[in-house]
């Protein structure tokens, strides 16, 4: 029999030290427990992705010193083996480092797996730093168990339709009793069950008992989510680790190749299906922001409350990850702001708990446009005027962000970033976007989704039900500029997620636009939805990070030229 640890860890990029005394502390669980074996996800001396901090002496230094700090830390529990992902230093051409996996046991290494799939793709751009290891596979006796070990998307090639080297091979031929698969595996939209599926498959192919650990927390714009698992080869995914928390936990590995709770229990059955949609989402973004607004310094943020739905919604999922106290509002009617828009602003802010300022800007907007006759000769008007408004809100929220420290969230939806619906220096002001991959039609469901699960209105309903408007012209529209979202947003899934949806959402919105196109305009349409998503790509560029919940995300999801023919 074998006790092995799962450790599934939030860990932070850089913070060697910090990271050496949480992994310390699952150690000193493990061996409580009377585990043999103690398993940390990927990079997790370093945590995942330090991208180009690999590049810094003064960073290899630390990784070079952390590891020596965690190789005593081994030494208080002798009868312990600790897996731990590292940098490593690579011999020979290429690039000067792994990305490697090492057993670590009483102050030595006993063994080091290097990966040998470094994924290029989507977020990813490991080849950037790292030489791939060697198709071979590594095992080690632990106990009376031969252990086998893999990276992350060493796993994920089993099918070979990624790569010319399936390490899965390789480690079938060793016929381990159980293989480790450490991971840093980000989290989006129906990841948890592509992995299970993946993983599902290749333990019955290969006939091997695998356990997969991964890590949680928010690391700039993408958010791990845990839900490390064991898997089987008879009966598929056994055991799942709690989901968007850290988790330490305990398994025992039987003769027979069987997972048992600590005791020899019998686990809990797992659930095929994981979160509904918009609880999904609404727990990857309020750990994503949890965490980008510790690890960057910030208490407390800020938002400019419209009285619109995109603005109330990322009030309503701050106050769930940071509490009321933490969380400022600022209300800055125009002449064309409607009376309901503040009114709903205040109700909004009431429901919630927070603090509501108001800043008038007609009088700012009123200089800024005598000015600008005077100085030019014209008036300002027309989209210029527009632009102004949104500016003289941006600029006021800097403000009070410099003044009183608040991180300034801004509050575009996908579907307006996507076709450049939205004002540079002005709404797009801000260090973190929460609702930038969520189309706008996800914002309405997960606004009602978040009243439900209150058991009241957290949002008013006046908010959900009105017409959706930027309110920087008299009776402006978003439909004045832009087809009705429920049209536009499946344009937009097929053009700019496509393949990388999931099977039936691909399905629905490739289906939609052919039927769009059958229709007299639709084709006109569709071109004009491109263009104006082609022409955006400058702004998308300036916008802050936006929060990754969907396959395809905007920033390191999706990079595209700006300075292209697109047509």
């Amino acid at each position: 029999m074998l006790r092995v640890t799962i450790a599934q860890l939030n860990y932070m990029v850089g913070d060697i030290a910090g990271n050496i005394r949480r992994m310390t502390e699952a150690a000193r669980q493990a061996h409580r427990d009377g585990a043999q074996l103690v398993v940390f996800s990927e990079l997790s001396l370093c945590g995942y992705y330090p991208g180009d901090m690999l590049d810094e002496p003064d960073f290899l230094q630390r990784l070079q010193q952390g590891l020596h700090d965690l190789l005593q830390a081994t030494r208080e529990f002798p009868q312990l083996h600790w897996v731990v992902g590292a940098p490593t230093r690579a011999q020979g051409p290429g690039k000067p480092l792994h990305n490697s996996l090492l057993v670590l046991h009483n102050g030595q290494i006993r063994l080091r797996y290097d990966k040998q799939l470094l994924p290029t793709y989507n977020i990813f751009d490991e080849r950037r730093h790292f030489e791939p290891g060697a198709d071979t596979a590594k095992v080690l006796r632990i106990g009376s168990s031969q252990v086998g070990f893999l990276v992350c998307e060493d796993g994920w090639n089993d099918r070979g339709a990624d790569y010319a080297t399936n390490p899965f091979v390789r480690m079938g031929d060793a016929a381990p009793d159980l293989v480790v698969s450490i991971n840093a595996s980000p989290s989006h939209l129906g990841k948890r069950e592509q992995r299970h599926e993946v993983f599902a498959q290749a333990a019955q192919r290969h006939g091997l008992s695998i356990l997969y650990v991964n890590q949680i927390g928010g690391q700039d714009q993408i958010v791990f989510d845990g839900a490390s698992f064991a898997v089987v080869p008879d009966r598929g995914v056994v055991f799942e680790a709690r989901r968007f928390e850290e988790d330490v936990c305990t398994l025992e590995l039987d003769e027979q190749g069987r997972f048992l709770a600590l005791g020899g229990e019998p686990l809990p059955p797992v659930a095929a299906q994981g979160l509904p949609t918009m609880e999904f989402y609404r727990q990857q973004i309020v750990l994503g922001l949890r965490d980008y607004a510790r690890r960057c310094g910030f208490r407390q943020v800020v938002v400019g409350s419209s009285g619109g739905i995109d603005s109330a919604l990322t009030l309503a999922l701050a106050v769930d990850a940071l509490g009321a106290d933490n969380v400022v509002a600022i209300t800055m009617p125009s002449r064309y702001s409607s009376s309901g828009s503040v009114d709903d602003s205040v109700q909004l802010c009431r429901n919630l708990g927070i603090r509501l300022y108001e800043h008038p800007i007609k009088e700012l907007v009123d200089t800024y446009a005598r000015q600008f006759e005077a100085s030019f000769g014209e008036p300002l008007q027309g989209l210029a005027l527009e632009n102004l408004q949104a500016r003289a809100r941006g600029t006021t929220l800097m403000e009070f962000s410099n003044a009183f420290g608040h991180l300034l969230l801004t509050t575009g939806n996908k579907s307006e970033v996507s076709v450049g619906y939205c004002t540079l220096y002005g709404d797009t002001n801000g260090g973190l976007g929460l609702l930038g991959d969520l189309y706008k039609t996800e914002v309405f469901a997960l606004s009602r989704h978040i009243n439900e699960r209150a058991g009241r209105e957290l949002i008013p309903q006046a908010i959900i039900a009105k017409p959706p408007s930027a309110e920087l012209a008299p009776g402006q529209k978003d439909e004045d500029s832009l087809p009705p979202y429920p049209v536009l947003d499946e344009i937009l899934k097929w053009q700019i997620e496509g393949h990388h949806l999931s099977g039936a959402e691909y399905e629905h919105a490739a289906q939609f636009v052919a039927q769009l196109r059958e229709q007299p305009g639709g084709s006109e349409l569709i071109a004009r939805v491109q263009k104006l998503v082609f022409r955006s790509e400058y702004k998308r560029r300036q916008a802050p990070p936006m929060l990754r919940v969907r396959p395809r995300a905007f920033g390191t999801g999706r990079q595209m030229p700006i300075a292209a023919h697109y047509e």
